[in-house]
């Protein structure tokens, strides 16, 4: 990978996520940045600003506002939003004249520049994903231009850096510059050509803190259909990667990793490290922790990840990095001890490490009709549900019938099950179940617990709450139950209380 040392102080790589911008950008300037940066050469990434409700965030709108224009309606209102949401911003926060007449040009040009795309996107009755990716680009931008003016307006040196056309051109399968299709492999030769011109941008600030969009160009088959929303997270970890950062820092809202959601369970407590396996794990079943992609870069590159919350710049946080490398994992610990920086946690328990849950959950039953063998059967439904983007998140089989849970929370998804469904109907009975949720039990360790699913299982049942399927990887590392969603609560307090509490 590529190595930029300009200083012996090292880099740590920030990147703050678009609630944290939205409400707490002076936190983020005073507490953060400055604090860090008279140690440490720091660079910082951006989300796209919010202010707490996902669906009124720049991104959604921006998202809204495509949408808009391909149905030929007036998307020009969702624009003025996002408009004057940070004109306002601007004067509310930046005081010296001149950088908040500059911010204003910038956001005005931004918002023609989304104005123009909606326009060409009515005009071709069509978006493109590479038009659509263009769209929500300008979401990043804003949240950065504002940073780079805020922490100007704050004595603090630093230099917008727009990575929007970073890749003017992607790896295709052949490993030749093209722009390749919607199916070229975004592998590891594309991040290592990524990060190559990621640094050759940062290289331009020249001793100034880089304020980087989180949004990285245009990626083969779109930015968002292929990584999805979490890009921001995948940015900040190819940024630490080119770097050789000696950290990578996640700001949130929040201290850190716990052991259930504070929010829900008031004892739930705070984790001072966690391993990436069981971090993708609460990241796919409902905890919002970090990218896996992020991870899996940024963890081969052996720097380490960090979870802080941005009103608590002091906390520790949670560290996240691997415990099955004892060379890289004893580094890390004395490095952390030599920094009076790290909490001695008691060796991994065989308990849980963490309990969440994951809302909006159905479970599609399908009964064979007996007119394929069994394989064909369980082959022609994977290939039906490909077909319409439906993931199964949980399965149960027996020869003739499969029981999936499928995470369902829009119409797309609606509209996706139903068209499904009428082609399963041709291969046997098909039932849905709603309104359920997933709860997982997930601790890299818990295969040492003899009986802890049955230990799970009792628990649910003294909470008086029914288990429609429940789910065991090979490596136990995640033990999952399909409940009903009005009980979820309940049962993520109380399993907490009997399995997590007592550690």
């Amino acid at each position: 990978m590529v190595t930029n040392t300009n200083s012996p102080q090292g880099w740590i790589v920030q990147k703050f996520g678009g609630t944290s911008v939205g409400k707490f950008p002076e936190l983020i300037v005073e507490d953060v940045v400055r604090t860090y940066s008279q140690t440490k050469n720091v660079a910082v990434v951006c989300s796209a600003r919010s202010t707490g409700i996902k669906a009124e965030g720049t991104t959604s709108r921006l998202l809204e506002a495509a949408d808009k224009a391909l149905k030929n309606q007036d998307y020009a209102e969702v624009l003025d939003r996002i408009r004057s949401d940070h004109l306002k911003v601007a004067h509310d926060k930046i005081t010296d004249v001149s950088l908040v007449k500059q911010l204003e040009r910038d956001i005005e040009a931004e918002i023609k520049y989304v104005e123009n795309l909606c326009q060409a996107s009515q005009i071709i009755d069509e978006i493109s994903c590479k038009t659509l990716d263009s769209i929500v680009s300008v979401g990043e931008k804003l949240s950065c231009l504002f940073m780079t003016a805020l922490l100007t307006d704050r004595g603090i040196a630093c230099q917008y850096v727009d990575l929007s056309a970073v890749l003017s051109s992607v790896y295709s399968p052949g490993g030749q510059l093209g722009m390749g299709t919607g199916t070229s492999p975004i592998n590891f030769e594309f991040y290592k050509n990524l990060i190559q011109r990621i640094v050759f941008e940062l290289q331009k600030c020249q001793g100034k803190i880089p304020i980087i969009t989180g949004y990285f160009g245009i990626v083969p088959g779109g930015l968002i259909n292929r990584l999805g929303r979490g890009y921001t997270d995948i940015c900040a970890g190819l940024v630490a990667v080119g770097l050789n950062a000696d950290e990578l820092q996640i700001w949130k809202e929040v201290d850190g990793i716990f052991t259930a959601d504070p929010r829900k369970v008031p004892k739930a407590q705070l984790l001072n490290w966690i391993t990436p396996e069981e971090a993708s794990e609460l990241t796919y079943y409902g905890s919002e922790v970090i990218h896996p992609t992020t991870m899996e870069l940024v963890v081969k590159a052996k720097i380490p990840i960090r979870i802080k919350n941005v009103a608590n710049a002091k906390g520790h946080g949670t560290i996240v990095f691997p415990d099955n490398d004892e060379s890289y994992s004893e580094i890390l610990i004395n490095r952390y001890r030599m920094n009076q920086d790290w909490v001695q946690d008691d060796p991994k328990s065989a308990l849980p490490t963490a309990i969440t849950t994951k809302q909006n959950i159905i479970t599609l039953n399908v009964k064979s009709n007996k007119q394929l063998l069994s394989y064909g059967f369980l082959s022609k439904v994977f290939q039906i549900l490909n077909k319409h983007g439906l993931v199964v998140d949980l399965i149960s089989t027996s020869k003739v019938k499969i029981s999936m849970a499928i995470h369902h929370n829009n119409s797309n998804h609606e509209h996706s099950l139903r068209l499904a469904v009428l082609e399963l109907k041709l291969h046997g009975e098909v039932d849905i179940t709603k309104n359920l949720s997933i709860i997982s039990l997930i601790g890299k360790n818990m295969k040492k617990t003899v009986g802890l699913a049955g230990a799970m299982l009792s628990s649910l049942g003294q909470s008086g709450v029914n288990v429609e399927m429940i789910s065991q990887g090979v490596e136990e590392i995640n033990i999952s139950c399909v409940i009903d969603s009005g009980k979820s609560l309940l049962a993520l307090k109380d399993l907490h209380a009997r399995l997590l509490e007592s550690k």
